[in-house]
């Protein structure tokens, strides 16, 4: 038996960021998945992760694994997809390894990724987004931190990660304001920010004060800030904001909701889609083709091109309502079943089978 300990930690700490160039946060992702396939695959065996082997990830048990997370973790369809896609990476690097396992590896390429549906994307409306920003307190540390976080995460749609990672060295004040970002793929891009957000950074970075992190937002012990740490900020206050704007309530807002809402704001403020995708990073084009289908102002543009045929209105008369119960109660009876209607009355016959008949007289 081979065991799994060895390949996984050269797959994590070698082939991910060396070969592949993935990013930190890539390889935590796939360490992640891995933790919890570990977790579930030592329960199911029952033995420790560390004596697991090679041969004992299987298509069974990655299949059972699989619907673990979607059944019982209530994972999405995404997720699933998203676990499978580091078990299937992970395989093919053992094949090269272990060649004994080949077959086994071909089982689990084998299984397929699952159909999710394409839904509309989730965004704010300029109340709601207002209503946000207006929620922390400004006259404290905490407050002018939150607001410049949230309002930066909203203007520049920035992914969460991108904006707890954002190096203070990244950021010019001179001038016209902007900041740089180090997106997915090790792609960098520079964006200009709003007045209102670059007001909102340069009153933060005046209480800022000298921290040992080199990123631009910090916790209140002077550490760098963490996904789960703006998670926790942005719901706090949103269910501030929810006083104000009682729709709220009914949302789910995360902080990939900001940079949704970010683009459908600099869409319906440009109209080209191609700006949107320069804006938010996008490596391909149809990525940002999602907003186009939750952008109503697009479908409404072309509706008012149309040319509709000219049909004659009619005028409604409004039936007689004597008429209309007669009616009712016809298709009723019509409706009722043999067995419930009153059965017909007939005069038994005689055993000769002579009809009598009775004299009128």
């Amino acid at each position: 038996m081979t065991p799994i300990a060895p390949h996984l930690s050269a797959f994590l700490r070698e082939r991910l960021p060396e070969s592949y160039g993935a990013s930190v946060h890539t390889c935590d992702t796939y360490a992640y998945a891995f933790k919890f396939l570990l977790q579930f695959a030592a329960k199911r065996l029952r033995r420790t992760p560390s004596a697991i082997a090679l041969e004992a990830l299987d298509a069974d048990l990655i299949l059972a694994f699989l619907t673990h997370v979607e059944k019982e973790r209530g994972s999405s369809a995404s997720t699933r997809n998203a676990r499978l896609a580091a078990i299937r990476s992970f395989m093919r690097f053992v094949e090269l390894r272990v060649p004994s396992v080949v077959e086994q590896s071909r089982r689990v390429l084998a299984i397929p990724m699952k159909r999710t549906d394409t839904k509309l994307v989730r965004h704010l409306s300029p109340a709601e987004i207002e209503a946000i920003l207006r929620a922390p307190d400004t006259k404290t540390w905490a407050g002018r931190r939150d607001r410049a976080m949230i309002h930066l995460a909203f203007a520049a749609g920035l992914r969460v990660t991108e904006l707890v990672t954002l190096p203070l060295a990244a950021v010019e004040m001179k001038g016209v304001p902007t900041i740089t970002v180090l997106g997915k793929g090790r792609k960098e891009r520079a964006l200009p920010m709003w007045k209102s957000a670059a007001d909102d950074v340069r009153a933060w970075l005046a209480i800022r004060g000298d921290a040992s992190t080199p990123d631009l937002f910090t916790s209140a012990r002077g550490t760098a800030m963490t996904r789960s740490g703006f998670e926790y900020v942005l719901a706090k206050h949103v269910a501030a904001a929810t006083a104000q704007c009682p729709a709220l309530e009914k949302k789910r807002i995360s902080p990939h909701v900001l940079r949704h809402t970010c683009a459908m704001t600099i869409l319906r403020a440009t109209g080209d889609i191609r700006k949107v995708s320069l804006w938010l990073g996008h490596s391909d084009m149809k990525t940002t083709q999602m907003y186009l289908r939750a952008d109503p102002d697009e479908k409404l543009a072309a509706v008012t091109k149309l040319d509709m045929p000219s049909l004659p209105r009619g005028r409604f008369r409004e039936p007689d309502k004597l008429l209309a119960s007669l009616m009712g109660h016809s298709i009723m009876r019509s409706a009722a079943p043999a067995s419930s209607r009153a059965p017909a009355r007939t005069k038994p016959r005689p055993s000769g089978g002579r009809r009598i008949t009775r004299d009128p007289a």
